[in-house]
């Protein structure tokens, strides 16, 4: 692809959405910034924001994401910041090396295993990250300096209720509320900048007396390198593969957004290097790291962003704020900050896979709940290695029980010639296909299923045959969903056959059957459904009776 192909394709709707996706970036920049515990949080923030925001888009495979400082980022740096002694430089050496590790995952095509991380893995430490935010945020809500840690924050609540700054509080809770009540008005202005803009403002205007963000060093950050320390890197070593793999799997998995809502296809390892470049120069500038940031990503598409372009524009709109707005940042209350990350948190949290938590067999369900409590409790990494290991020996156990002499009776097996002769014309059935789908559904190989199929969007009708499938797990069942919602909403007609009992009893347990296919479209064996499709498509064609 051209240079002109891969930037300038989109120029007007690029603009657009890196402009919108800059502004709903600033608050959460400065946010991040601040949570993390570090020194010049703010400005550190949004040297992150920026440099990670401007080169993951340039050298990386997800043309329409924005990057930048995310929660599952900053929860890591925070509690590593809180963890290591000395020089806080070395705290940048960490960034810097956790990015040339993902250079080294893109140049060795690590990426493509993001497909093989189970749901319940995902959507326990997506959950977990977001408890943390909202648990670190409770203290600057009340008026109190944010905590390192969420076990440290969950303990000082006592403290907290005890001292409650009311003034700080109100402003929190207004953010809180503007941004959850303005889309009910209208969605043209982001409601975290209307609601930073509004309460910071008003904050000033009452003279209230709230702790607040503080200065910001304005002008461009200086390379910041430590004396070089045996005993320091080899205490940073670890924690710098913790926020390399963190980085990853939050990036790859905005990717996955990003992909679902474009209907493209990005390219994992070109992602991890351009992550990985931007985390580098951003720890050379002591900047905080960052990572595919799915809101922001979502902004930019819905406001017209497709290509590259837009993320540097997004980056772009950052760096002049920095520049010149500065002074007006540092009256910012951390409390109308800890609103706006609040929310992010609420966001974070997987609402759908807890909701199916009755629903989902009971060993996904474990997994999750591990994960989500090793995530808040312990560690993010051996959260999702715990999680990992749990998810392969349950799927293992589960394989080891089904019956190995299964088999089809001759009379059955002749009777499937799907390439017998049909009574309706050739042309009507251009726009009909069979997908037969062998084996069980798991999280190893749903992924695989959903790019296979992710493209007959504009088929007129689909036949699935489900009939060889004996088990599905949580992760095969919402990307069959998923797949479902995706072809109905295209106008597509989908008839599915042969479902065996526990699919069919996990699908209607977690309400996805009947609703994204009728009893109607649902069939015994596969003849059955392909000559209804057969009759409906001689209906739908034109001139038919």
């Amino acid at each position: 692809m051209s240079l002109k192909d891969r930037f300038f394709s989109n120029v007007r709707g690029d603009l657009f959405g890196g402009l919108t996706a800059g502004v709903v970036a600033l608050p959460l920049a400065l946010g991040f910034g601040v949570a993390s515990g570090l020194e010049n949080g703010a400005a550190i923030g949004m040297y992150g924001a920026i440099c990670v925001g401007v080169l993951a888009a340039i050298f990386g495979g997800t043309p329409s994401q924005i990057s930048g400082p995310t929660g599952p980022m900053t929860v890591v740096v925070a509690g590593l910041a809180a963890s290591l002694t000395g020089d806080p430089a070395w705290i940048f050496v960490m960034v810097t090396l956790s990015g040339l590790f993902q250079i080294a995952m893109g140049v060795l095509r690590l990426g493509q295993y993001i497909n093989y991380v189970p749901y319940p893995v995902v959507s326990g430490f997506m959950s977990g990250i977001g408890v943390i935010v909202i648990v670190l945020q409770f203290g600057a809500l009340l008026g109190h300096p944010p905590a390192s840690g969420p076990v440290k924050a969950l303990l000082g609540v006592p403290g907290y209720l005890e001292a409650i700054n009311f003034s700080a509080l109100g402003l929190g809770a207004g953010t809180v509320a503007l941004i959850y009540a303005l889309p009910l008005i209208t969605k043209a202005v982001p409601g975290t900048l209307v609601g930073l803009i509004v309460m910071s403002t008003g904050s000033v205007m009452l003279g209230m007396d709230v702790p607040r963000i503080g200065m910001i060093p304005s002008g461009l950050p200086a390379i910041r390198l430590p004396e070089f320390d045996l005993d320091s890197f080899r205490m940073i070593l670890v924690p710098s593969l913790v926020l390399a793999g963190v980085g990853a799997i939050d990036s790859l998995l905005t990717s996955l957004v990003a992909d679902n809502v474009t209907k493209t296809r990005h390219d994992s390892d070109r992602e991890l290097l351009g992550q990985g470049i931007g985390n580098t120069v951003a720890g050379l500038i002591g900047g905080l790291p960052g990572a595919g940031a799915t809101m922001r990503t979502v902004v930019n598409v819905s406001s017209g962003g497709r290509s590259p372009l837009s993320g540097v524009v997004h980056g772009m709109l950052l760096l002049s704020l920095l520049l010149v707005f500065g002074p007006l940042a540092e009256q910012i209350p951390l409390s109308v900050l800890a609103g706006i990350l609040f929310t992010v948190g609420i966001g974070i949290v997987d609402k759908r896979g807890l909701s199916h938590l009755r629903a989902v067999p009971r060993g996904d369900a474990f997994v999750m709940l591990t994960v989500l409590g090793l995530t808040v409790f312990v560690d993010l990494m051996w959260a999702v290695a715990a999680g990992m290991v749990a998810a392969s020996l349950i799927l293992m156990k589960r394989m080891a029980d089904m019956d190995p002499a299964a088999h089809t009776p001759l009379s059955e097996a002749a009777s499937r010639d799907f390439g017998r002769e049909s009574k309706v014309p050739e042309e009507v059935l251009e726009g009909v296909y069979l997908v037969e789908v062998h084996g069980s559904l798991f999280f190893g190989n749903a992924g695989s299923l959903q790019r296979k199929l992710s493209g007959l969007s504009e088929a007129e009708a689909v036949v699935v045959d489900m009939g060889r499938v004996p088990y599905v797990d949580q992760s095969g069942a919402y990307v069959f969903a998923d797949l479902l919602e995706h072809l109905t909403e295209h106008g597509t007609r989908v008839y599915i056959a042969g479902l065996q009992a526990e699919p069919s009893d996990l699908m209607h347990r977690l309400g996805f059957l009947p609703r994204l296919c009728s009893d109607d479209h649902l069939f015994d064996v596969i003849e059955q459904a392909i000559e209804q499709a057969e009759q409906d498509a001689h209906q739908q064609a034109p001139g038919a009776a």
